[in-house]
């Protein structure tokens, strides 16, 4: 059944995800700081809105997905949050990336007022939505996840229920780790073998064949062989999510070694000015460039 739905951050995931739920004959209201990006989803077909609580107002659901806390909290809890409506049982559907404890913090403030949150973070860059080839994660009460799991099962190739709130926002950090460690490893092993004097080709076709096969090296080796830095997961936001997997460790009493490790290689390709870049622009910071 189509529903009336909601989407607060029109960034490249957020517009893209909106396009995808209009296909499926959802309507979808939208809202963002930029104008432009309003602009943009109305060319897609949504409908603007001037703030959070008037897509709550609106929608059946709302989805959110953004980049820092303090942006999540605004448009949770700020003048114009969608705490201020007056209706129980609207689901919120969190695809930001945070850190745990906030959202298990953020999942038990809207309860006590009847609202209903999920944290439910993706696996895969923006062109992976236009694909439907991304992947979910969903923490928070089972009942929502059931009344919500058609709309993402129908986005995604998987939707996955985690268990009780702030567990998908775990299991997207442990991915992460992997996803932005692997990145520099990926970018290690294509400079060495550059250097020593292998061709792509012959580095692809081996590569591929051999345990090192896998969707990261299909994704990542092509644009790394062409230099190709199209931003789909940001230098800045590799800095921020290897951070939270580095706390999350922390907090329980685990001591990483690989993750800050690489991570000051993207620290340092964000200080080089190429914060906003693809992630895998880190590979000019192991030539000296920079």
């Amino acid at each position: 059944m189509n529903k009336n739905l909601g989407m607060i951050g029109l960034g490249k995931m957020g517009l893209a995800l909106s396009k995808q739920m209009i296909a499926d004959g959802h309507t979808v209201y939208g809202y963002d700081i930029d104008p432009d990006r309003i602009k943009l989803l109305q060319k897609e077909g949504g409908i603007p809105v001037a703030n959070a609580r008037e897509i709550a107002e609106k929608s059946n659901i709302t989805f959110s997905i953004l980049l820092k806390a303090s942006h999540i909290e605004e448009n949770l809890f700020g003048i114009n949050g969608i705490d201020k409506i007056l209706k129980n049982g609207h689901i919120h559907v969190e695809m930001s990336t945070m850190p745990p404890s906030f959202s298990k913090e953020i999942a038990k403030k809207l309860n006590i007022i009847g609202i209903d949150m999920l944290d439910a973070p993706i696996s895969g860059s923006h062109p992976a939505v236009n694909e439907r080839t991304i992947t979910f994660m969903v923490g928070g009460k089972e009942e929502a996840f059931r009344e919500v799991q058609p709309i993402l099962d129908s986005l995604s190739a998987d939707a996955t229920y985690t268990g009780p709130a702030g567990s998908g926002s775990v299991m997207k950090v442990v991915t992460n780790l992997f996803v932005n460690s692997s990145t520099a490893l990926i970018c290690e092993m294509i400079l060495t073998g550059e250097r020593a004097g292998l061709s792509h080709d012959v580095m692809m076709h081996c590569l591929s064949k051999g345990s090192v096969r896998g969707a990261m090296l299909n994704q990542l080796a092509p644009r790394l062989f062409k230099r190709n830095f199209k931003p789909q997961g940001a230098v800045e936001i590799f800095v921020k999510d290897m951070g939270l997997a580095i706390d999350l460790a922390k907090e329980h009493g685990i001591e990483l070694q690989v993750v800050p490790a690489a991570r000051k290689m993207f620290e340092r390709a964000e200080a080089a000015g190429w914060g906003k870049d693809d992630a895998s622009r880190v590979v000019e910071v192991y030539e000296g460039k920079g």
